[in-house]
This record gives C-alpha cells, sequence and structure tokens, in this order.
C-alpha cells in the first residue's frame, strides 16, 4: 500500500473487523465468574420462567365471570374471601367458586381456576370480611397474571452463544439454575509503550522526559472490557528491543498473547521503528487513516495474533483505541453483534473548527434536557496531548470528513461513552 494513501475511518473500522478471527478456547466457570465473559455455547432454559401463573400485583385472584360484568346497572360486586396466598406460601383450601376470591400477595402463585387479579386499590373491606369490587368492563382474562413461561419456555434458547454476559444476564442464569457456563476463554492482551523519552511512575524524570500514562491507560481499557492485560513495560526506541518485546509477546511459554497494543513509534520520524519491525515479524495491513486525532495507527499480524500500533499522544491512543481496538477485541473473543460505539444527534452550542479531509473526533460534554433536546459542547482546546479533556468529557463529536464549517445551533452527531473512559 502506498505509504501516502489514508484510509477512511469507516473502511479502516471495516478492514480491521473483516480480518478478525474469534478464539475457540471453551472454559467453563462458575457462575459467578461470568460478568463480561462471552458464552461458548446457547443456555437452554431447562423449565418455564416463571415456572407457574403468578400475581403481578398485591390483591384478589377472582373469576372472570364474577369480576368482569358489563351491565350498566351493577356498579359493585361482593365477594367472599376463601382464603390467602403467599410468595413462597401458595393456596392449598378447597376449589374455587362462584362468589369466592382469594387474598393474593404479588409473586404467589394463581390458585387453579381463578383467571383474573383485582388489585387491592380497586376493592373495599366490609365489617364482616367481604371484599367489595368496582365493576369493570374492561378487565379481560389474565389481567395482572404472570403467565408460567411468560420469561421463557421450556427448552428455549435462554441466551445464545457469542452473548457477552452482563449483569442482567447473569441475573437470568441464576433464574434458571445455572451455577456453571461454558465460555469463551477471555483474551490476553500484551502492550507496551515505546520511546526513549518515555519513564514509569516512580522513576525520576531527566529535562525532556514524561511519565508513561499510556500504558496505565491501556491496562485500564483492557481490563474493564473483561480481558487480561499482559503489561510488558516501556520499551525504547530500538529496533531489537522492540522485535524482543513483540517475541515475548506471542511467545507459547510466556503465555502467547491474541492481540499486541502498542503505543508511540508508529509515525514517520526518525526513530519510529514500529512499522518497521511488524513487517519483519509479520505483516502491516495499513497504517495511516485520515482521522484526527489518531493519524499513524498501524494495524497488522504476526502469525494468528492481531497487532495495534497506536500513536504516542495519550488522547489519541484512546480514541483509537475505542473507534477501532475496542470492537476488534469483541470480535476477538467471539461476541456477536456490533459493539460500535452509538451515534446520537444533538445540538452544538458553539462554533466548530474543522479541516476537510479527516474525520474528527471532538471530546465534548452532552447534556439531555428535560425536554428531550440535547445539547453538546467541546472541552475546549482539542490538542491530542490534552489528557484531561477526556476525564471531562463524555461524548466524542463526530465530523466527518467531507464536512466544512460548523456553527452553534447546528446538529451534530455524537458517541456517547459515560462510563468507559
Amino acid at each position: 500500500m502506498d505509504n501516502k494513501q489514508w484510509s477512511s475511518v469507516e473502511e479502516s473500522r471495516q478492514r480491521i473487523n473483516a480480518d478478525i478471527c474469534p478464539i475457540d478456547e471453551r472454559i467453563t466457570v462458575p457462575l459467578a465468574e461470568a460478568l463480561l465473559a462471552v458464552l461458548a455455547e446457547d443456555v437452554i432454559a431447562p423449565f418455564n420462567v416463571p415456572g407457574h401463573d403468578n400475581s403481578a400485583m398485591d390483591g384478589f385472584a377472582c373469576l372472570l365471570a364474577d369480576v368482569g360484568h358489563a351491565q350498566e346497572n351493577v356498579k359493585e360486586i361482593t365477594l367472599s374471601v376463601q382464603g390467602r396466598a403467599f410468595a413462597g406460601h401458595p393456596y392449598t383450601g378447597e376449589a374455587m367458586v362462584r362468589g369466592a376470591c382469594i387474598k393474593i400477595m404479588t409473586g404467589a402463585q394463581v390458585p387453579a381456576g381463578c383467571d383474573v387479579v383485582v388489585p387491592q386499590e380497586e376493592t373495599t373491606m366490609t365489617a364482616n370480611g367481604d371484599v367489595v369490587i368496582a365493576a369493570n368492563p374492561r378487565r379481560s382474562k389474565g389481567l395482572h397474571i404472570r403467565a408460567a413461561g411468560e420469561d421463557l419456555r421450556h427448552k428455549q434458547v435462554a441466551l445464545a452463544a457469542g452473548t457477552l454476559c452482563f449483569p442482567a444476564h447473569i441475573g437470568l442464569l441464576a433464574s434458571l439454575g445455572v451455577e456453571r457456563v461454558v465460555i469463551q476463554r477471555r483474551l490476553r492482551v500484551a502492550f507496551f509503550s515505546t520511546g526513549d523519552e518515555v519513564r514509569t511512575v516512580g522513576e525520576a524524570l531527566g529535562a525532556s522526559d514524561v511519565y508513561d500514562s499510556n500504558r496505565h491507560t491501556l491496562r485500564a481499557m483492557i481490563e474493564r472490557m473483561g480481558f487480561t492485560a499482559v503489561d510488558l513495560g516501556v520499551v525504547r526506541d530500538d529496533p531489537q528491543q522492540l522485535a524482543a518485546a513483540m517475541d515475548a509477546a506471542v511467545d507459547a511459554k510466556t503465555g502467547c498473547a491474541d492481540v499486541i497494543i502498542t503505543s508511540g513509534g508508529a509515525s514517520v520520524g526518525e526513530a519510529d521503528y514500529i512499522r518497521t519491525v511488524l513487517a519483519e515479524r509479520g505483516e502491516v495491513r495499513f497504517w495511516k487513516v485520515a482521522m484526527r486525532p489518531g493519524r499513524p495507527l498501524a494495524y497488522g499480524k504476526i502469525g494468528g495474533v492481531d497487532f495495534f500500533g497506536l500513536p504516542g499522544n495519550p488522547v489519541s491512543v484512546m480514541v483509537c483505541f475505542y473507534q477501532f481496538v475496542r470492537e476488534a477485541l469483541w470480535l476477538r473473543a467471539g461476541r456477536r453483534g456490533s459493539a460500535a460505539l452509538p451515534l446520537l444527534p444533538a445540538t452544538t452550542t458553539t462554533d466548530l473548527r474543522h479541516a476537510r479531509g479527516r474525520t474528527e473526533f471532538q471530546r465534548a460534554v452532552l447534556v439531555q434536557h428535560t425536554d428531550g433536546r440535547r445539547t453538546v459542547t467541546t472541552t475546549g482546546d482539542q490538542g491530542s496531548g490534552i489528557l484531561s479533556s477526556m476525564t471531562e468529557a463524555n461524548c466524542f463529536i463526530v465530523i466527518a470528513a467531507e464536512c466544512e464549517a460548523i456553527a452553534a445551533g447546528d446538529t451534530v452527531m455524537v458517541q456517547y461513552f459515560e462510563g468507559l473512559v
């Protein structure tokens, strides 16, 4: 590929995603360890959920024939209370008869024969303990009753292979009595920073040195996704040291990585060796993306290991990670379905500067107003070294490459990432 040729953001994303091969190495873990894991096989419901008809309200379980009157002259119905039903303590008395009802609590099993539940607030009690129910011709069979199998039917696929387990999925698995689940083993993601000026936190800084924030940011982003982060430290701008670090990452004896991520050294400077070393060890698929920040993004392969060479500027690292690496990692882990950050329309409160030719991701704050409006305001200076802007932002304003001037009051598209960064 001609070094002067730049790929668009969308083209780059599609090329990377099409190139990713999901791992297929299954392990079985306790349910408590399945958060942010990808299911390796379908989970089949072993029984109906719920297992029986139960009440959705505190009230009275009745026969619709008694309480579904449509006659204008019928204002209320008086029923005798035949018994009580509580969650975990079903009614076990005599069969239901016309003119009677069962006092029932939310979650309690609906007694056989009852086909409607009347909420308590639609009733009053008489002095002798009967219940008076207001007539309502709109009552229908099954009203306020959760039917057996309403959530899941016996032998239904409850969760499909490739599902990423969030808290709701963990709860669903628990409702099925699942103690252990078969998942794809978690990705091993090796990462290191490059640069002679980069110092590890805790070391003394020289006159032109900087502390390595990128490695800590990468570790946090990787572990936030539930993957195993393999920290290979800081590697100097030396081809032999870079080659040794890449070899260590793919060495089966030390736990072969599925993905390698580097920061720095992917540009065109005299000391930027990442692309050259990657080409010697494997294959460079492409290395320039028409975006800002984050243009010098290298993507390639070392054997079966995916490689991402990210820029050295702190903001560029995060932008590239969330635009390309995050989704690719989920695909590598076996997750099905799109993991891309969603785009939302919002109104910009300020004019936005932009040079045509590159897709730009500006850090900004999105506000959802009570009247439904969304407004967005940039964090200020958009320099790629201003990491504090990422701590202030909750979204990216995405400005298309072909876009020109954007005025205050215009509609823009934003990627909301609250909770990710």
